[in-house]
């Protein structure tokens, strides 16, 4: 059952009572959409709800909206509200101004970094000057900011807020409304979203119920039919009945279209669509009206006055009398706040229905009244060109460079290519197209840079644009799952480059090893190696360098890049993006700790500046995974899952699922870790994803052999390697070499493993790094003849180099312990599984801390019955805000850090305390301390 029939099936039944409306629209045959509706606003409501109200246009969905606000002011609670139209929706954060502006004086309440952040989305800077010198703001700083506002909005009571027309609203609004669904658990809001059927609404697409508003019934249409002023009878209503297929709008306005001809009149003829019928009903109604009237409309038509005050003032007053034939033919309707349309149909039908020239006359009007404001003063002068105008060019450029400013990808995008339309020369037709294509990158819209890519080879022969559109269409396309033709596409950029020398040749390089490391794909790794031996040496280059030969080639090529590692992380200044790359290759060449700490210091600095990319965030879970800071990585996979999941980008959700998975598995929950790991196989083809096949398939076999099955983990484990034993991804297959060795002797294929493990220690070769030799240590230890497993198993833990994988460390430990007590020096044993079974306790790790402790009773020492810390009891999200609260933080603190709201705080923190046996906040610190100390010890 889709999730619309769910929201359906239960409310067939009369509506229970609940909320008066105030007089409205009669609407007919949709008891059980308004049962529905009524459920979501009822008036002691606790929670949150999103419903996403679907259907085409002129379904009720706008009515069913209008019922929803009427219902909730019925009974004095607070409404925001917001309406998409298709002329705003170039324009960053229009949607968001509209719906908070009848709240902006409640922004003084907010933190400083929250309302900073969401005045300069706003465009509400003091003054000029900082407008054009504010920084881009954090995405996520302006979607906690509102998540704040709202949160604070509905402490006095449940809050409603309402967006229709959604498929229009521009991305950035989109994305903060996104951002409130999915963090506004457990605040009393309910999120009201109308969109027309089929249009994609990024962030609402899964996980949310929907409500499909579909045809009315024969009763119900027939019902509506017989409440119109002049009900249609005879051939006429059958005509109308079988024209408007249950669409109720178009059932009102063929009614009153066909009120003045003969009963029997014949209707309106032809297959066109009921949309084009109605535009076409209400173009006629437009050409009946009096000038003046048809002028004010059009006027109307061409631009959105809710959140414009000056575009307003262009046009009549709502009481003037120019108005009155407009409203009477049904096409606005007038209330306290002004005029509007009845509905978007309406608007589309006047603006079409009109003359160019008369359309460029009413866009010209608004620009003359928009001078304070510059962005949709450009939009109309773009709309009024009849001929390429570089001044009206020049303008859009400038609203790109405030829309990226701001964090408008897509609407800077839009002024960007809109302006190279307008431009009078091809050689800037061409270098706008090329930076449009460069910002559309950020908003994951493949289709969209491709086009723009398009239009930079139709315009241009200059290689260094044509090879810039082609690179941010490589780039785009290495996040999703077709890793072969990425490269293929990346590997033509670099050639291009290769021959006329351009610095491209090293970023296209860089996209590329991301496509290597995700396919691991052997024949990819010999062709960057081959280009890359065209690049020159330099200091500009050195981190890209770098991570081009570690992503590609980490235990051969990329090896000798070790001890430079911290020269070059201090030279990156504290810059995000090269701080990110060297975190990434860190992590490659085994350096965790460094790895982690650099991971670290660039999330904060993503923070300030900006999010950070997908792909390279999944290397810092899986860093933060094997340091032993497993709530970290839950929260980073987490973290990745939501924004990948609304953006479409498969390969790094499929990524955070198995990192997820495998933290699962270790933590002993193996129904939830398998979940995710099938969850992350589904979205990718293993021959074009080997990095994630393999870490899915490891994710299973931990998972089994959480639960002692031994036969299933042999398999998964084996799967990361190819039947004749070679590695199946360079990078990942060598990590699972240990759990294979360990599945196998249980199994009884300790031969075939032992010949598995040599073959893949050779591939590695003296590249090998310090984590790998301890893995490959540890098997040949579990693999070996009882006489020679002790030197492999004292090689394997020889130094201090192996605390920095403390779970690995652990199973170590573990291993040499039960072999040391079946050899009968339990003495030695002991202390061995001892020191294991703390690490576990530490980190969690249910399955083995089972496991030690029954190792332990068979060498005499009854362990305690400890459960592990309470800490490591609580999901990864309660255990980050009970560190903070232990720090002093308050709630609206903690809210800001972890981007929820200081009421999903307080919340989390009340569940909590029982769990930890206190009473009162100021207890944390003392009765926390210790078991906090012991998880920061396995950091």
């Amino acid at each position: 059952m889709k999730n619309g029939e769910r929201a359906r099936a239960g409310h067939g039944s009369p509506a229970a009572p609940g909320p008066t409306a105030a007089p409205g629209p009669t609407v007919v045959g949709r008891e059980a959409e308004i049962a529905e509706i009524r459920s979501r606003i009822a008036a002691d409501r606790s929670h949150s709800s999103v419903l996403i109200v679907e259907g085409d246009p002129g379904a009720g969905k706008s009515v069913l909206l209008d019922l929803a606000v009427r219902l909730t002011r019925g009974t004095g609670q607070r409404v925001m509200r917001a309406v998409g139209s298709e002329s705003e929706a170039p324009l960053a954060f229009a949607g968001l101004h509209q719906m908070l502006r009848p709240v902006l004086d409640d922004l003084g309440g907010l933190p400083a970094r929250q309302r900073s952040a969401l005045r300069t989305a706003l465009g509400l800077a003091e003054d000029a000057e900082d407008a054009e010198t504010a920084d881009t703001p954090d995405a996520l700083l302006v979607g906690l900011a509102v998540l704040t506002l709202v949160s604070d909005l509905s402490e006095p009571a449940p809050l409603l807020v309402v967006v229709d027309d959604a498929q229009w609203i521009d991305r950035a609004s989109l994305d903060v409304l996104s951002f409130l669904a999915r963090r506004m658990a457990g605040e009393p809001v309910t999120l009201l979203m109308g969109v027309r059927a089929a249009a994609v609404l990024p962030g609402f697409d899964k996980g949310y119920e929907r409500l499909e508003i579909g045809p009315l019934s024969g009763d119900a249409a027939n019902r509506l039919l017989d409440e119109q002023p002049k009900r249609p009878t005879g051939r006429t209503r059958a005509r109308i009945l079988r024209e408007a297929a249950g669409n109720p709008l178009a059932l009102v306005e063929l009614a009153r279209a066909t009120a003045d001809r003969e009963p029997e009149g014949s209707g309106v003829e032809g297959p066109l669509p009921v949309t084009d019928r109605l535009e076409g009903i209400f173009a006629r109604h437009v050409r009946h009206l009096p000038e003046a009237t048809r002028r004010a409309l059009l006027l109307l038509a061409a631009t959105d006055a809710a959140d414009a005050p000056a575009a307003a003032r262009g046009l009549p007053e709502a009481a003037d009398t120019v108005w009155a034939p407009a409203e009477r033919a049904g096409l606005v309707r007038q209330d306290g706040t002004g005029v509007s349309f009845r509905h978007p149909l309406v608007r589309s039908a006047v603006y079409h229905a009109a003359p160019f020239e008369q359309r460029r006359r009413a866009h010209l009007a608004l620009a003359r009244q928009l001078g304070e404001e510059p962005d949709r003063r450009a939009w109309h002068l773009a709309a009024a060109a009849v001929r390429p105008d570089e001044q009206v060019s020049a303008a859009l450029r400038e609203t790109a460079g405030r829309a990226r400013r701001r964090g408008g990808h897509a609407a800077a995008a839009a002024a960007l290519e809109r302006a190279a339309e307008l431009s009078p020369h091809r050689a800037d037709q061409a270098r706008l197209l090329a930076d449009a294509a460069d910002t559309a990158v950020f908003t994951g819209q493949l289709g969209w840079v491709e086009h723009l890519a398009a239009g930079v080879r139709e315009r241009s022969d200059d290689p260094a644009l044509i090879g810039r559109a082609a690179l941010a269409t490589g780039r785009l396309l290495t996040l999703g799952p077709h890793h072969t033709a990425a490269f293929a596409l990346l590997s033509r950029v670099a050639d291009e480059a290769a021959v006329t020398r351009s610095p491209r040749l090293l970023d296209a390089l860089a996209a590329a090893a991301v496509v290597r490391y995700y396919s691991g794909e052997e024949s990819q790794r010999q062709r960057i190696e081959a280009l890359l031996a065209d690049v020159p040496d330099s200091a500009a280059g050195a981190a890209l360098r770098a991570w081009v030969l570690a992503v590609s080639d980490p235990s051969g090529a990329g090896a000798s890049l070790a001890p430079a590692l911290p020269r070059l992380i201090a030279a990156a200044k504290g810059e995000a993006g090269s701080l990110t790359a060297l975190a990434v290759v860190a992590w490659l060449l085994d350096r965790t700790p460094l790895a982690a700490r650099t991971f670290d210091e660039a999330f904060g600095r993503w923070q300030a500046h900006g999010p950070l990319p997908a792909g390279l965030a999944c290397a810092a879970g899986w860093a933060y995974l094997e340091q032993g800071r497993w709530a970290d990585a839950r929260s980073v996979a987490a973290e990745i899952a939501e924004v990948a999941s609304g953006a479409g980008l498969d390969h790094a959700e499929a990524c955070a699922h198995t990192l997820d998975a495998t933290v699962l598995a270790l933590l002993g929950e193996p129904a939830e870790a398998r979940d995710s790991a099938e969850r992350a196989l589904a979205l990718v083809d293993p021959l074009e994803s080997r990095s994630v096949a393999v870490l899915a398939r490891r994710a299973l076999g931990l998972a089994a052999v959480a639960e002692g099955d031994y036969d299933s983990a042999y398999a998964q484990f084996r799967a990361a390697f190819t039947e004749d034993g070679d590695l199946v991804h360079y990078h990942v297959s060598p990590t699972v070499l240990a759990e294979l060795a360990a599945a196998a002797v249980r199994r009884g294929h300790r031969e075939p493993a032992a010949r598995l493990l040599e073959r893949s220690a050779r591939h590695l070769g003296p590249g090998m790094s310090a984590r790998l030799f301890l893995l490959v240590e540890r098997g040949r230890a579990l693999l070996a003849e009882p006489e020679r497993a002790e030197r492999h198993f004292r090689a394997a833990l020889a130094g201090e180099a192996g605390e920095q994988w403390p779970f690995e460390r652990a199973q170590t430990r573990l291993d040499y312990g039960e072999w040391l007590r079946r050899q009968r020096r339990v003495a030695e044993a002991r202390p061995l599984l001892t020191g294991a079974l703390d690490t576990f306790r530490r980190l969690g790790a249910r399955p083995w801390i089972d496991r030690a402790k029954a190792e332990l009773r068979a060498a005499g020492i009854e362990a305690d019955a400890a459960a592990p810390g309470a800490l490591t009891e609580l999901s990864p999200q309660q255990q980050q805000i009970v560190r903070l609260a232990a720090h002093g933080l308050t709630n609206r603190e903690i809210g800001e850090k972890l981007f929820l709201s200081p009421r999903t705080v307080g919340s989390h923190l009340y569940r909590v305390f029982p769990k930890l046996g206190i009473t009162a906040r100021a207890q944390l610190r003392d009765l926390l301390d210790d078991a906090l100390q012991a998880t920061g010890s396995a950091q």
